[in-house]
């Protein structure tokens, strides 16, 4: 015999012609909050009982919570998400949740289903790599569970995150390769208006104005081919005479490396925001600006249990220090 489908919200949602966020809202009776119509709540409430509808079960504890967190990356092999990754799992185990992983590829739509996926399976939290472009997105969905962003924030949204300094730690870069007594040096950064990025050049800019020298800039886009921005960058350190470099990631930086690789008279001194287990394995050894990956995933755990507990009253903005790794690449 033939087992009978169980009930989910999205189809609770569908049902009635509203959103998942809405059903959720009503089923843990915030209507009145979100200034969801008394008819409609009504509605969604009389049709759950028809149904028959049950939430999840899914490692659920007596205190009615799944127990389970949902960790969106960009990318799940970046070497920091990673890390933070490890760390928040294990932190995560010691008090009692399981950490699910979710590969968004910094995709709008990837993003948002799999919000509604972690809305839909009732899940008690979120910790979400915003994508480009989020704002409108996340602004139209409002999640009815606790989430908490990470790496970059959504300046118009009021949501807690946990960042790196990323203007402190290209500022004490840039400053650094200053101090070396480089005349010229460039910035190889990204087209992006998100934070992260936007706060590198924001720390290099600093720098240079204190110094009274001359900023140069190149930005290049994420989705050009790897040997177009290796050209690019061969390109931009030649023509500017530059004398060292800061990237403002480290596939750039790779790809600085690759492209310059054998063209000693075109290698300048040069710094990377962001670690990689490669730098310390070049010749020279690449310096670097690196992210407190345990202490990121500490203020995370702590910023999202404080939501899931109805401890936090206000939003939580947590910026993370970086530290600047000195290797022969800035100083040979």
């Amino acid at each position: 015999m033939a087992t009978k489908k169980r009930i989910s919200i999205s189809d609770i949602a569908k049902a009635m012609g509203t959103s998942i966020t809405t059903v959720s809202f009503i089923l843990n009776g915030k209507a009145k909050e979100r200034r969801i119509s008394d008819a409609l709540n009504k509605r969604v409430l009389d049709y759950v009982k028809k149904v028959g509808y049950k939430p999840s079960q899914l490692i659920r504890k007596s205190v009615g919570r799944t127990k389970v967190l949902a960790l969106l990356l960009e990318n799940i092999t970046d070497p920091l998400f990673s890390e933070v990754g490890k760390h928040i799992e294990k932190m995560g185990a010691a008090s009692g949740y399981h950490v699910l992983y979710y590969d968004t590829s910094n995709d709008i739509n990837k993003t948002r289903q799999y919000i509604q996926l972690c809305i839909e399976k009732e899940f008690d939290g979120l910790i979400v790599v915003p994508p480009e472009d989020f704002e409108e997105t996340i602004g139209k969905m409002k999640p009815p569970i606790p989430m908490v962003l990470f790496d970059r924030f959504l300046p118009t949204v009021e949501t807690s995150y946990v960042v790196s300094d990323n203007r402190q730690g290209a500022y004490d870069a840039t400053k650094h390769l200053l101090e070396q007594e480089n005349k010229r040096v460039g910035l190889v950064s990204l087209y992006s208006n998100q934070t992260h990025i936007r706060s590198r050049l924001d720390g290099y800019m600093d720098a240079m104005d204190e110094f009274r020298m001359q900023p140069f800039i190149r930005k290049l886009s994420a989705e050009s081919p790897v040997s177009e921005m290796g050209e690019q960058m061969i390109e931009f350190i030649v023509d500017n005479k530059l004398d060292a470099v800061l990237f403002a990631s480290y596939h750039l930086a790779i790809n600085g490396l690759k492209a310059i690789k054998g063209q000693t008279a075109v290698l300048p001194r040069m710094v990377a925001f962001d670690d990689h287990m490669l730098f310390a394995l070049h010749s020279p050894a690449v310096s670097v600006v690196a992210q407190d990956a345990e202490r990121i995933a500490e203020e995370l755990m702590r910023t999202l249990t404080m939501e899931i507990e109805g401890k936090l009253k206000e939003v939580r903005s947590v910026l993370v220090p970086s530290t600047l790794i000195v290797r022969e690449s800035s100083i040979s």
